[in-house]
């Protein structure tokens, strides 16, 4: 898998980017990256307002991302306030209507001297984590890196990186958990040896096996907002991944076609993602750590697995032979207690959907009465609330799940619910 995804030719690393493949809510609207906006203004006032403030996007694809939150806000192109951009109206944090320092919890923001502070366009840093090679259109002001870079001052994000996160991949026999082995070239599977002990001790506390009572006691950490973890179990697995400007949903179910094995219970050994994550929190000095992907939950893992391929649009066979994405799904609440251990803040996991409404982003449509009254503010308002539906569907990108590790800032001023 990570020869597959990051070797040379792979499939991350060769030809012109995943959103050719499938679709993310980075490709899906405008408006998630003005919602992440709306968050680093919450975690640049939660952080004093340092200069510089750092935003990391891991698994960058091409810099789609930062560059929409370098226009917006006017490091590079034309700026675009989050509330004069047209996909989501004003909102009580946004630039036009800035949040009250008594709310914020925070000292005022001019500092004592009377000189103003710089702005956030003067104080921002973008960072991309990407294997790839910088795409040459990429705005000047995006750092381009392979390696998450250490003393990170304020948001970490990472949209769907941990799906490609390569792991293994164990199917129960009658004597345990047993590897299972892909001929590269064929995709033909075949069962190994027992798994390794740290393979053995992930799966005993993280993946149930078939027909094993579910343990209640899935947030380890005591600090732990849950959020809406029921439908996430639920709508989490379903979550689309589209091609771009495709109506093809994806990742609805594992495997396709039926491959060997099914049926005997598989699972996704997550401890490579675990170990993944608590790096990049590591890399935190004082901030906050995003993760959004689709994913699952220990009472509610999918007993065959979730692993599959995406090729142009279309849902294939996870084949690793460098010319299709292969990924699986996220272990969401094993990643959150492995950031958390390095971190020690409690964390929050919620769905997508509920995570884009605390940002403003409700997809909601406006009152009819707004036409007779505002004509052209009800027709962005009409906009904002289509190109947010999208992200906030339960059956498709709004099932994904958010997971938010604070680190050395307060969990309630970082992610106000």
């Amino acid at each position: 898998m990570a020869s597959a995804l990051y070797g040379p030719g792979g499939f991350f690393v060769a030809g012109s980017g995943p959103a050719d493949h499938f679709r993310t809510s980075v490709h899906a609207s405008p408006a998630f990256a003005t919602a992440l906006l709306r968050l680093l203004e919450q975690v640049d006032a939660a952080l004093g307002h340092p200069d510089p403030l750092d935003v990391v996007d891991v698994g960058a694809g091409r810099g789609e991302l930062l560059a929409s939150i370098g226009v917006a806000v006017g490091v590079s192109g034309e700026p675009a306030h989050s509330g004069q951009s047209g996909l989501i109206p004003p909102w009580s944090g946004s630039p036009e209507t800035p949040t009250p320092m008594a709310s914020a919890g925070q000292t005022p923001d001019e500092p004592s001297s009377g000189t103003a502070r710089p702005s956030l366009a003067a104080r921002i840093r973008l960072t991309a984590v990407e294997y790839a090679d910088r795409p040459e259109n990429l705005p000047e002001e995006i750092n381009w890196t392979a390696e998450i870079p250490a003393g990170i001052t304020g948001l970490l994000i990472a949209t769907e990186w941990l799906d490609n996160v390569p792991l293994d991949v164990a199917v129960h026999a009658e004597d345990g958990w047993r590897y299972v082995l892909v001929d590269p070239e064929s995709g033909a599977e075949s069962i190994g040896a027992l798994v390794s002990p740290a393979d053995l001790d992930w799966l005993t506390t993280w993946w149930p096996s078939p027909g094993a009572s579910p343990s209640t006691d899935n947030y380890p950490n005591p600090g732990v907002t849950r959020g809406d973890v029921t439908s996430a179990s639920e709508s989490g697995f379903r979550a689309a991944r589209p091609a771009q400007g495709s109506s093809l949903t994806a990742r609805s179910r594992p495997g396709c076609p039926e491959t060997p094995h099914r049926n005997q219970g598989r699972a996704e050994i997550g401890r490579t993602r675990d170990e993944a994550w608590a790096n990049a929190v590591r890399k935190i000095s004082r901030g906050l750590a995003v993760a959004v992907d689709y994913g699952h939950l220990r009472e509610a893992r999918p007993v065959d697995g979730t692993l599959t391929g995406y090729r142009a649009g279309r849902q294939v066979p996870p084949v690793p032979d460098g010319s299709g994405d292969v990924t699986a799904h996220v272990a969401m609440d094993s990643v959150a207690s492995a950031g958390a251990a390095v971190a020690r803040c409690a964390y929050s996991l919620v769905v997508q959907r509920e995570a884009l409404r605390t940002l403003g982003a409700d997809g909601g449509r406006p009152p009819l009465s707004l036409a007779g009254t505002d004509p052209v503010g009800y027709v962005r308002a009409l906009a904002a609330a289509s190109a947010v539906a999208e992200l906030t569907d339960p059956a498709g990108l709004g099932g994904h799940l958010w997971l938010r590790q604070p680190v050395g800032v307060p969990l309630g001023t970082a992610v106000a619910r």
